[in-house]
C-alpha cells in the first residue's frame, strides 16, 4: 500500500489540476463574452472583508453567518472573514468608491473563490468558485428578467440542457412582516415536529424554515402559507411583470412558493436555475439570485435598487461532466525542435523565441540528448516537421527540416527556418 503523503489539502478544499482548468477557462470565457455583450464591467474584491459586512448584510439568523463563516482576528484586533458569497463585497465596493455618482445602472461582474465551513459532499466544497453579475440603480422588473436570461444563456452556451428556472417573490418591508406573522403562527403550532435548527429559526426568522431540506420539515413546509398570496400591490405588480417578460422571451420557469434563498438581503424576486432531472435536483441549484433593493442602504449607502445572481462553478463543471460535454481540444504543436550538444541547446533557446514571436507552437525536450529519443517523442505527438540542430549545424548556422510523414530532409540557413516553416504549414 502506497504511503500517504504527509501534507494533504485542508478538509473540503481541493486542487484544481490542469485537466480541470480547461473547464474553468471555458466557463470564464463564456461568462466574459456575455458580460462584454451586456456591458458589465469586471470587479475583483478582497477575499477577506470585515466580518460585520456579512453578519449585517446576509443576516445573523442565516446558516451562512451562524455556522459557515471562516472568521479570524488579526494581530491588530480586526475581525475579518473569508468571503462566503460575492454580492455583499461588491455592494461594499459600490458604496466605498462612490459608484452611485456614476451614470446608473452600474453593471458589474466577478469571478473568484468563496469560503463556507460546511460538511464536504459531492458538489460542495469549503473553498468553492463562483461568478456573479450585479446591477445597481435600476428597479424595473425587466432587469430581473434580463439577469435570469443572462444566467440561463450562459448555462446553455456551456451545452447544459433541460434547464428549469424556479422563481418566487418574497415581498418587501411593506408586506413581508405580515407574512412572517402568519408563518410564525403556523410553525409555532407545529414546533415539536420541526428539526432543532428550524426550532431555532422559528425564534430568529421563520422565513429561514422555508429553506430547510430536512424531510420532516419539508412535509410541514408544503402546507405553510404562501408569500405570493400576501404580496402588497407594488410587489404583486412587479412579480407579474417579471413573469410576463419571461413568457415573452420563452424561458422555462415554474413558480416555487416556498423559495426564499439562504440570505436575508433579498426582496421581491428570487430565483434558482436547476437541471430539470432527479439527478439535477439532487446536485442542487447551479445558479441563484434575485433582487436586493434594501442592501445598499443597509450597508451605509444611498437607497439603491439592485438585482443580481451567481453560479457555482464546481457544480456547473460536475453537470458538464455528467453530460459528457466535450471541450475544444487544445491546439497541438506541428513542429518539434530536436537538438544535440551544448552549443545547439544555446542556439535552440533563441530559435524557440523566434517561433513564439511568429505564433508558431513548437514542442521540444531540452533535457534530452539522444536524437533517437527526441525523434520518437516527435513521432508520438504527431508533428508534421522536426527541426534537427546538431553541433555541426550550430557551427555552420544551418538546421535540418525533416518531414515526419515522408522522412525527407533538407538543410537550410537557420535565419530562414521560421519563414520556411510558415510557408510549409500554410501550403498543407
Amino acid at each position: 500500500m502506497a504511503k500517504k503523503p504527509k501534507f494533504q489539502t485542508p478538509t473540503g478544499m481541493h486542487d484544481i489540476l490542469p485537466p480541470e482548468q480547461k473547464y474553468f477557462q471555458k466557463i470564464y470565457e463564456v461568462s466574459e463574452n456575455i458580460a462584454n455583450f451586456y456591458q458589465f464591467k469586471k470587479i475583483e474584491t478582497p477575499i477577506l472583508e470585515e466580518t460585520e459586512l456579512f453578519s449585517k448584510g446576509i443576516g445573523l439568523a442565516t446558516d451562512i453567518v451562524g455556522k459557515q463563516m471562516f472568521t479570524l482576528r488579526t494581530k491588530g484586533g480586526d475581525c475579518l472573514t473569508l468571503r462566503p458569497e460575492g454580492t455583499a463585497p461588491v455592494v461594499r465596493a459600490y458604496i466605498k468608491h462612490g459608484m452611485f455618482n456614476l451614470s446608473q445602472p452600474v453593471k458589474l461582474w466577478y469571478f473568484g473563490p468563496c469560503f463556507r465551513y460546511e460538511k464536504p459532499q459531492a458538489g460542495r466544497y469549503r473553498q468553492f468558485w463562483q461568478f456573479g453579475f450585479e446591477v445597481f440603480g435600476e428597479e424595473s422588473p425587466v432587469i430581473d428578467a434580463q439577469i435570469i436570461q443572462i444566467f440561463y444563456n450562459i448555462l446553455r452556451e456551456l451545452k447544459l440542457k433541460n434547464l428549469i428556472i424556479e422563481i418566487n417573490s418574497i415581498g418587501d418591508s411593506q408586506c413581508r412582516p405580515y407574512y412572517k406573522k402568519l408563518l410564525m403562527s403556523y410553525f409555532r403550532s407545529r414546533e415539536s415536529s420541526l428539526c432543532a435548527d428550524c426550532r431555532r429559526r422559528l425564534r430568529e426568522n421563520p422565513l429561514r424554515i422555508l429553506d430547510c431540506q430536512e424531510e420532516k420539515c419539508q412535509r410541514i413546509i408544503s402546507q405553510a402559507p404562501q408569500m405570493i398570496d400576501h404580496l402588497c400591490e407594488s410587489c404583486h405588480s412587479h412579480f407579474k411583470e417579471v413573469l410576463e417578460f419571461l413568457d415573452e422571451i420563452e424561458l422555462p420557469y415554474r413558480l416555487n412558493p416556498y423559495l426564499v434563498r439562504g440570505l436575508d438581503y433579498y426582496t421581491k424576486t428570487v430565483f434558482e436555475i436547476y437541471e430539470d432531472s432527479e439527478e439535477g435536483r439532487a446536485q442542487g441549484a447551479l445558479t441563484g439570485g434575485g433582487r436586493y433593493d434594501a442592501l445598499v442602504k443597509l450597508l451605509g449607502g444611498k437607497d439603491t435598487p439592485a438585482v443580481g445572481a451567481s453560479t457555482g462553478i464546481e457544480r456547473t463543471i460536475a453537470a458538464m461532466k455528467t453530460k459528457a460535454i466535450r471541450l475544444p481540444q487544445e491546439s497541438r504543436p506541428k513542429i518539434y525542435l530536436a537538438q544535440l550538444g551544448t552549443l545547439a541547446k544555446r542556439k535552440s533557446l533563441r530559435l524557440l523565441e523566434d517561433f513564439r514571436k511568429a505564433k508558431i507552437q513548437v514542442s521540444e525536450s531540452f533535457g534530452r540528448d539522444s536524437l533517437k529519443a527526441q525523434l520518437a517523442r516527435a513521432d508520438k505527438i504527431e508533428v508534421k516537421y522536426t527541426l534537427i540542430l546538431g553541433q555541426r549545424e550550430a557551427l555552420e548556422g544551418t538546421i535540418i527540416i525533416r518531414d515526419m510523414k515522408t522522412g525527407r530532409q533538407e538543410t537550410i540557413k537557420t535565419e530562414k527556418v521560421v519563414r520556411e516553416i510558415k510557408k510549409k504549414l500554410n501550403s498543407r
